[in-house]
C-alpha cells in the first residue's frame, strides 16, 4: 500500500462553518436565499475533502439539497460537514445545516446534503486520497449508504452516455 492510501479518521477532517445571516443574504420576505446556503454547504464540504486529501478538490456532484425549514435574517447558520466514504480519488461528504435563533436559543436542522469531491494534484489531474478509517457503527452505516449512492451515480452516468 503506498503512503497516499494510509487510513485517516473521519474526525481528522470534520469541519463546521458558521455565519450570521444578514439582509444581503435574504429576499424581501426575510428568508435567506437558497444559493447562500448552497455556497456555505459547498465550502464546508470542500474544506473537509481538502483536509482529508491534503490536496485541492473540485465539486463533482451534489446528490440532493432539500430545504426542510426556512432560514431567516438574524439566524446563525452552522454547516457541519464530515466524510462518509472515499474512493480512489473521490470523497463523499455529508453536510448538516442547522439554523439557530440566537435570541430564543432554538435550533433546528434545515438541510442535509451529500456532495462528492475529487482530489487534484498540482497539474490538475485526479489523485489518490487516503482511505477512511471507520470507528463507529453509525460511520459504517453511513459508509454503506454512501456506497449505494455512489453505485447509483455511476449508473446514472452510464445512462447519460447512451
Amino acid at each position: 500500500m503506498d503512503a497516499t492510501r494510509l487510513k485517516k479518521r473521519i474526525n481528522d477532517s470534520r469541519f463546521t462553518l458558521s455565519a450570521l445571516m444578514g439582509p444581503p443574504d435574504a429576499n424581501s420576505h426575510g428568508n435567506v436565499h437558497g444559493g447562500v446556503i448552497m455556497m456555505m454547504v459547498d465550502e464546508a464540504g470542500a474544506l473537509v475533502a481538502m483536509r482529508h486529501a491534503n490536496n485541492s478538490v473540485v465539486t463533482v456532484a451534489v446528490d440532493s439539497m432539500t430545504f426542510m425549514e426556512p432560514i431567516l435574517v438574524g439566524n446563525l447558520v452552522q454547516c457541519s460537514a464530515e466524510l462518509t466514504y472515499v474512493g480512489r480519488t473521490s470523497m463523499e461528504v455529508r453536510v448538516e445545516v442547522v439554523s439557530e435563533n440566537p435570541l430564543l436559543g432554538i435550533s433546528k436542522v434545515t438541510n442535509i446534503a451529500y456532495l462528492v469531491y475529487v482530489a487534484l494534484d498540482a497539474t490538475g489531474q485526479p489523485t489518490a486520497v487516503p482511505d477512511l478509517a471507520y470507528e463507529t457503527q453509525d460511520q459504517l452505516d453511513r459508509a454503506e449508504q454512501a456506497q449505494q449512492r455512489q453505485a447509483f451515480r455511476k449508473q446514472q452516468r452510464a445512462l447519460e452516455k447512451k
